[in-house]
């Protein structure tokens, strides 16, 4: 087992997926109990889904909204944004989710790989907008004043993540790279943990069970991210 050694750690690279939010109380899309029960994801979260029945995805996505904002930054969240605060190389937070927990924590430079919930992205112009309300085919774009062309700012199944390139150059140069809460299952991102080796970077996944792509890391820490996360910070910004 390769171990981390703080010392010579100067960037960090730190992954989160649904499992981080999952104490906080937002379902996620793999579970049992999860956000695809009863919705075909092809129904919901493709651009096809989107343009043949845009209704059915604008009443999903205002749920998920409206659920949003009823759960609270968690101990692992927090965590993060202390790390980001106070660690004295760089740490750069990507994220698969699509909520604003990490931003409520006091993380200030989030990047959203799949969009945000509290956005709008316009099909006209291409503006993304901060949105808290419901939106739906009435829904006036902020930037050009468009209706009818503003959508849920979500990357669905087979459109391209956002800022791919900055997240590669990151998982390059990274010493250390931290996967938190995530399935393995969905690429890109499944496929960081082999980039950030390929740069030498030491890597370690955090999760409640082994994800599908665990042989990739260094090290493993099966747990609460709760508990395992806000560890891990105090290791890291004791050295």
């Amino acid at each position: 087992m390769t171990e981390i050694d703080p010392r010579v750690i100067r960037n960090v690279v730190i992954l989160t997926g649904a499992g981080i939010s999952a104490e906080s109380g937002l379902a996620t899309f793999r579970d049992s109990g999860g956000l695809w029960e009863g919705h075909d994801p092809m129904e919901i979260a493709t651009p096809e889904a989107f343009s043949r029945n845009p209704e059915l995805v604008y009443r999903f996505y205002n749920a998920r909204r409206r659920q949003m904002g009823d759960a609270q930054p968690n101990d692992a969240h927090r965590a993060l944004a202390h790390l980001q605060r106070d660690y004295p190389g760089d740490v750069f937070l990507v994220t698969q989710n699509v909520d604003d927990l990490h931003e409520r924590a006091g993380s200030a430079h989030v990047c959203h790989m799949h969009g945000e919930l509290m956005s709008v992205l316009c099909q006209r112009c291409g503006a993304r907008s901060p949105w808290q309300l419901d939106c739906d085919q009435s829904t006036i774009c902020p930037g050009c004043g468009s209706s009818g062309d503003v959508r849920p700012d979500i990357v669905w199944f087979g459109e391209i993540p956002y800022r791919m390139d900055d997240i590669g150059r990151r998982l390059s140069q990274c010493d250390l790279f931290v996967a938190i809460g995530t399935s393995g299952v969905v690429y890109p991102a499944a496929g960081f943990v082999r980039k950030a080796r390929q740069g030498g970077a030491t890597t370690l996944e955090i999760n409640r069970e082994p994800s599908e792509v665990t042989s990739e890391f260094h090290q493993q820490r099966l747990g609460l991210a709760t508990r395992e996360v806000s560890a891990l910070v105090e290791e890291l910004l004791a050295a």
